[in-house]
């Protein structure tokens, strides 16, 4: 105990500035590492960097789109050609979403675009070639070229829980007949193929021409799992000419029109 009070009489002028020390590391530790010692924010600068080395090519430098890429085509074997335009990230617009039409997409969900890419746009794939923690920062910086993101109140995620029943042939049958009540044919045409009357019209956000999917080629660019087959017909496509159906279809309904787009698609592993 002497030598206690000893050691406290010594070093009393250094304790407490020890003590001050110590409670600033704990503080610190406790923030959220976002910003540095020159209020620059740590997260949002890994992530510009990122995008600089993997994404400025398509997307711009400004985000915007314009990149030294430019306009990317890729001719389907009926010989359509599709004109892909990177996504300009300036009006806060995106496809894939697992929120409602006009909602802001989640981080997860712009995550797992990051992380998984978009199938025939020439998106790759980082989840094997990026850390999560730069997929995590590259996210944060993308955030930054809409204004959208300041104060927007986040939306509900959709769930998508599919039905024993989805891939059956009577539910196939159910969908055929609203996908002809909805006029999807105008579009994608009578047999999916894309080339409905009103297909050479439609134009998206950008003023851009998009073409109808022709769902006999195969893959969705979301992916084609009965989930995200679902999530399209219930989110919509934002920014280009795929409504949601989530008002205008009763939930049962949206699962049919899944099983009939599957056919379509000549999926393997449907349940027949």
């Amino acid at each position: 105990m002497r030598k206690m009070r000893g050691f406290i009489k010594k070093y009393k002028g250094i304790i407490p500035v020890f003590f001050l020390m110590l409670i600033s590391v704990v503080l610190m530790a406790a923030l959220p590492k976002t910003k540095d010692a020159y209020g620059m924010d740590t997260a949002i600068d890994s992530g510009k960097k990122v995008y600089q080395q993997r994404c400025l090519i398509c997307h711009g430098a400004k985000g915007n789109g314009e990149g030294p890429a430019g306009v990317i085509r890729r001719a389907e074997k009926n010989g359509r050609v599709i004109e892909i335009y990177s996504r300009d990230f300036t009006l806060g617009v995106f496809k894939f979403r697992t929120t409602a039409t006009g909602c802001m997409p989640t981080d997860d969900d712009i995550l797992r675009t990051i992380s998984d890419g978009i199938e025939r746009s020439f998106m790759p794939a980082h989840k094997d070639t990026l850390s999560s923690e730069e997929r995590e920062a590259v996210k944060e910086y993308i955030k930054t070229f809409s204004e959208w993101w300041e104060g927007e109140e986040p939306c509900e995620t959709i769930a998508a829980i599919k039905p024993e029943w989805v891939g059956s042939l009577t539910s196939a049958e159910k969908g055929k007949k609203i996908y002809k009540e909805m006029k999807c044919w105008e579009c994608h045409g009578h047999e999916g193929k894309g080339d409905g009357p009103g297909a050479n019209d439609l134009k998206d956000d950008w003023g851009h021409q998009t073409l109808p999917f022709n769902f006999t080629t195969g893959d969705l660019k979301r992916g084609s799992s009965p989930e995200n087959v679902y999530m399209t017909f219930t989110t919509g496509l934002d920014g280009t000419g795929m409504p949601s159906y989530e008002d205008s279809l009763k939930e049962e309904d949206r699962w049919h029109l899944v099983s009939y787009t599957l056919k379509l698609m000549r999926l393997k592993g449907r349940n027949e």
